[in-house]
């Protein structure tokens, strides 16, 4: 592994992360910056936001995420599945839109409310 240089995104602070080759932290001011620099060294995550198409709502996309973090390597998979659904309204936050996303064991929700028109 090489040495990197982050931006820590844990909270609005910001702190310039220096990641070691032994995985030592330095330039964090608080220890979740610590964790955040050796996981995204190591096995960098991200939470997806996107819409999907639904019919019979007042709006032609409903928004959704990935309820957790996912593998950043599995972006574009994830992608794919959430591109190719169609919903049916009514739907409402935090329902299941995809079950196991790309095989992750995450799944894709609703953030917001959509009724049947």
């Amino acid at each position: 592994m090489e040495e990197r240089d982050l931006i820590c995104i844990v909270c609005p602070r910001g702190c310039h992360l220096h990641v070691d080759k032994d995985l030592n932290v330095t330039g964090n001011f608080c220890p979740r910056g610590a964790v955040y620099g050796k996981q995204e060294v190591t096995n960098p995550t991200r939470v997806v936001t996107s819409t999907v198409r639904i019919e019979g709502a007042n709006l032609a996309m409903c928004p959704v995420k990935t309820k957790d973090p996912i593998p950043k390597g599995k972006i574009f998979e994830v992608m794919s599945s959430i591109n190719s659904v169609k919903i049916v309204a009514p739907v409402h936050i935090g329902d299941v839109i995809i079950k196991d996303v790309a095989g992750t064991g995450v799944d894709v929700v609703s953030t917001r409310d959509m009724e049947k028109i």
